[in-house]
């Protein structure tokens, strides 16, 4: 009984044994396996503005096709584009990478996120970076993006007045457009380019005539200047236009409030 016992025993090991290697071969054979030359590069010191590119390449080092399911960066600075979705075994492909500079500064690392049907690496990190050398250059700066004009007579006209500052360290160029409004430094009426020394700032007042219109008051005086980041600002103004009527009974509806 025991050798009988014994005998059934070995027979069953060895024939989960079998099933065991037979499984473990077939997910062997069925897998896709990616493989990079390397998964970072380093573009060492570069000047700002520069477009940097670097082709990843890799390789399906598995049994079974390869698919590269999805490929993301961590901005829009930086762009990747795939040569090779699908590769049978043995093939290569390369994940071209682009990285604008333009606004950065310093020690910069940017991250590509490759999601694949390796199911042992089902997303990979890819890393470029540089050292950002920023050459001297005119920093515009506004102290207020957007200016609200509260209350105004329609028959009345509107200034208001903003600050631009020169952050950077050489002289920085300046001119205003829009269709019907006047622009003042101090008493004199600015019609041409201004310059903002480095570190300097200037009061410009913005004049414009009476709306003769009731409603809300939407305008947009634009700014360029020789700022290669942002050559062209826009300052928003917002307010609201009542006739004297109007503002009258404002008044009479909140006298108490007022008192």
């Amino acid at each position: 009984m025991s050798r009988g016992s014994g005998s059934q025993r070995s027979v069953l090991f060895l024939t989960v044994l079998l099933c065991l290697i037979f499984v473990v071969s077939l997910v062997a054979k069925d897998t896709a396996k990616i493989q990079f030359v390397k998964e970072k590069h380093d573009f060492g010191k570069v000047e700002q503005g520069k477009v940097l590119t670097y082709s990843f390449k890799f390789k399906n080092v598995g049994d079974a096709p390869l698919t590269i399911k999805n490929v993301r960066t961590t901005c829009g600075c930086t762009a990747a584009v795939v040569k090779g979705k699908k590769l049978d075994p043995g093939k290569e492909g390369e994940i071209k990478v682009s990285f604008n500079t333009t606004g950065y500064g310093g020690n910069v690392a940017k991250y590509i996120y490759v999601e694949t049907n390796d199911p042992s690496a089902p997303q990979k990190q890819l890393t470029v970076s540089a050292a950002i050398d920023v050459p001297p250059a005119p920093r515009i700066e506004l102290d207020n993006y957007a200016l609200d004009l509260g209350l105004i007579l329609d028959t009345e006209s509107i200034e208001t007045q903003t600050k631009i500052k020169n952050s950077g360290e050489l002289e920085l160029l300046v001119e205003f457009a829009h269709k019907d409004a006047q622009f003042y430094q101090g008493n004199k009426q600015v019609k041409s380019r201004i310059s903002v020394a480095a570190g300097k700032s200037i009061d410009i007042t913005i004049k414009m005539p009476a709306r003769e219109r009731t409603g809300l008051l939407r305008e947009y005086v634009m700014i360029k200047s020789n700022d290669k980041r942002r050559p062209t600002l826009s300052l928003y103004l917002s307010g609201y236009s009542v006739t004297t009527k109007e503002l009258k009974a404002l008044f009479k509806k909140y006298e108490s409030v007022l008192k």
